[in-house]
């Protein structure tokens, strides 16, 4: 299952890459914070953690070196990782829209939203410029979603509606804040459907994707998981050069860039191969703990 909500199949992901060892980046002189990805990069293709990932998760939180997951998914879909959460348990969610306590059952500690007015633009936009793109619209507590959105199944209580409804002011008062509103279409090209709803949209918000189809996550202007990875580590006293981040698809590819050293799934978009400075192994290869593992190591050396 990937962040939208459906079952991702493996004919779907992109082709894997071999990794290249010439890209391979030695690991900082010190570690203080990994941030990665859950689906694609440290969930294998069944939604499961491995043992050797869950060591290596342990191990590193027992070295002082703090872990957060940076994802797409909201808060409520965190039980997957929820078990292997060890020190401050804060995770980042809805691509940077809410930073919640896995400790406590996922609470929203704090929330990025898009502005609903922000949100109707949008939606404007993109019914003029993509015919036949349908919406959803994620609050920290639940997903909304038109008739046409590709059936969902996870929220059975969510209302259904036009999106203009779903974002009238008058639902403001009653409503929780709008974290994350999703447009789906079913002609266009992911990629393409990404750039053209950024060149008539872009001013208004902030578009990414995650899904192989054609489904944007777009969230307020200037969030990502970049900006809010960022933030929490100006909380800690954290800088960049410090950081090793993880990811496999297009709502990663500005924190790899941020990271002081961001490594690339091996299935990875094309996009984040170009936005990183190394390469590990395939997420089913546990990729992240082969690095998680190899930077123990070198600290041990030193």
């Amino acid at each position: 299952m990937r962040e939208d909500g459906r079952v991702t199949s493996s004919l779907e992901r992109p082709e894997p890459q071999t990794p290249d060892s010439d890209r391979s980046a030695p690991a900082p002189r010190r570690v203080r914070l990994i941030a990665t990805d859950l689906d694609g990069t440290l969930l294998r293709d069944d939604k499961s953690v491995s043992d050797r990932t869950v060591a290596a998760l342990a191990a590193a939180e027992r070295a002082g070196i703090e872990v957060f997951f940076v994802t797409g998914r909201p808060a409520r879909w965190m039980g997957v990782v929820s078990d292997h959460v060890h020190g401050h348990g804060l995770a980042i969610c809805a691509n940077g829209a809410a930073v919640v306590d896995l400790h406590r059952d996922g609470l929203v500690l704090e929330v990025r939203h898009l502005e609903r007015a922000a949100a109707l633009t949008v939606v404007r936009a993109l019914r003029s410029a993509a015919p036949g793109v349908s919406f959803a619209v994620e609050t920290v507590t639940g997903i909304h979603y038109e008739p046409e959105y590709p059936p969902f199944h996870l929220d059975p209580g969510a209302d259904v509606a036009a999106a203009e409804k779903l974002l009238s002011p008058e639902r403001e008062a009653t409503d929780q804040p709008v974290i994350k509103l999703l447009a789906h279409h079913p002609g266009l090209g992911p990629d393409e459907f990404l750039t053209l709803a950024r060149s008539v949209a872009g001013g208004h918000a902030s578009f990414t994707r995650s899904s192989p189809t054609a489904l944007l996550e777009i969230s307020g202007r200037g969030v990502s998981k970049a900006s809010t990875l960022e933030r929490c580590c100006a909380q800690r006293g954290i800088t960049r050069e410090e950081v090793v981040a993880f990811g496999d698809m297009p709502n990663d590819v500005e924190m790899l860039a941020w990271a002081g050293t961001s490594y690339a799934m091996a299935n990875a978009h094309p996009d984040v191969l170009a936005a990183t400075s190394a390469r590990t192994v395939a997420n089913n290869e546990d990729g992240v703990a082969v690095v998680i593992e190899q930077i123990l190591a070198a600290q041990a050396d030193r």
